[in-house]
Parts: structure tokens; sequence; C-alpha cells
């Protein structure tokens, strides 16, 4: 059985301050260490919050990350951060190929799979993420976009590697917007991952975290992770609200 992992993604939100008070929040609730939690959590934060996590979160059950990595291992690449500095500072996972990345700076799929090697190479777990917009799940076309997304990344990847990365699906179009899938139309999409990793090697398919990262809340995170092919959450808005994050903590 697949463990469960909820991961919260701050996106460009935080404060020192901000974050001393949710992180506080989050371990007075989690008061169990890692090996004995039901499921996994962790949070991705923006770049310079990575040593306060460290710093506060090191012994915890928490584990933490980054939303981006640089497909480049060092040199004159300027604002770029590379996996060995996210190491630098205890980094468990990185995001890749979120939604904003891809729309706002043209990432594509190509590059999200050098990401995601660049990633796993230095050691970090890669949040691999996939997802359609309103307007391609309208005209039937889900299943071909996050096919092509994913099928980029199993391209590039050996069946060892598959299996150390955890696979995230965000419908864009339930991202902030209030809207939701429903955990049937969720769960359809990760059954037709899970058929597509299946592909690349069955038994690896069926140990391969697939998270949902549209809009997951307390309100809805026990039917969506009931789904059977649901391994967790990537959270955005709720993440930033340490009651709401332990609801769906809770709820996996």
């Amino acid at each position: 059985m697949r463990r469960k992992l909820v991961a919260g993604n701050w996106k460009m939100n935080g404060s020192l301050a901000a974050n001393t008070a949710l992180l506080a929040g989050l371990k007075a609730g989690l008061k169990v260490d890692l090996q004995q939690a039901a499921c996994d959590v962790a949070v991705c934060v923006p770049t310079p919050y990575l040593a306060q996590c460290q710093a506060e979160l090191t012994g915890s059950s928490i584990a933490w990350g980054a939303q981006d990595v640089s497909v480049h291992e060092a040199g004159a690449f300027t604002g770029e951060v590379a996996a060995s500095m996210l190491l630098d500072f205890g980094s468990a996972y990185v995001i890749v190929g979120h939604s904003e990345r891809r729309a706002y700076h043209g990432e594509s799929s190509e590059l999200v799979a050098q990401k995601t090697l660049r990633a796993l190479a230095a050691g970090l777990t890669p949040i691999v993420c996939v997802g359609e917009t309103l307007a391609e799940r309208e005209a039937g076309q889900t299943e071909l976009v996050v096919g092509r997304q994913i099928d980029a990344v199993l391209q590039v990847l050996d069946a060892s590697q598959l299996q150390r990365i955890v696979l995230a699906y965000e419908p864009v179009w339930a991202i902030g917007t209030g809207k939701t899938a429903t955990p049937a139309m969720a769960q359809e999409v990760h059954a037709t991952l899970r058929a597509r990793l299946a592909s690349k090697d069955a038994a690896v398919a069926a140990q391969v975290k697939i998270l949902y990262g549209g809009s997951m809340k307390p309100e809805n995170a026990s039917e969506l992770l009931a789904m059977p092919d649901i391994d967790g959450g990537l959270i955005g808005g709720a993440a930033l609200k340490a009651a709401d994050f332990l609801a769906i903590i809770g709820a996996a």
C-alpha cells in the first residue's frame, strides 16, 4: 500500500514572522516522529526560507523543499538555484513543472523532464506537476495534454529513477478558482496517469505516489483521498493555515 504524502506549496507567500507561527502550529499538531506518522508531510517554500525551515523543522516529522530547481549544476546563470544549493539547506523535495512555471515562465515539458533528472541526480525527490487548462478540459483534451506532459518525463527516466519521483495532477482550472474536480473526475485522471506510468514499468507504477493538486481543502480532502489512485495532496492556499493543513493531514 502506498504511503500518503501531503505537501504544502507556499508559492510566493510568507515572512520570517508568519512562517515561524505557521511552522510552530504545524509542529504542535504533529507531535510524532516521521516513522510513526500516518502519512508523510512536507512544505515547499520560497528559496529564501529554506534556511528557516532547516532551523525550525530539523528533528520534526515535517520535511521541506523548494518550488523550482535549475537544470544547471553551477555557473553564470543569474537568478537560478542549483540542486546542490537546495541540499545545503536540507531539502528533501522540489516541485518541478508547476502550472504557474509552465504558464508564466514558458517552461516546456522537455525542460521539466531535464529538471526532474537534475533533481534525481542530486538526491532530491521531484514532485512533477501535470495538468490541463479549462479550455483543454472542455475540448476533451485532458488525457492528451497530461499524457504529453508525463510522456516527456518518462522518455528520460529509467525504472529506477521513475520509482523515486512523485507525480502531482493539478487541473489548472481548479487552482485558486474555488472550483474542484469531483473525486470521480480526479480519480479518472489519476488512473490514466498510473496507466501511463505502467507503460514504462507496471511494478514501479504501482508504487509511485500521485498527488491531487486542485484546491484540496478540509471540506473535500476525505472524499478525494479515499480514491484508490489519489495518494495525497499538493496543497496551495490551505497550506498557509495551520488548522486547515493539519485537517488535510488528518484526512490522509
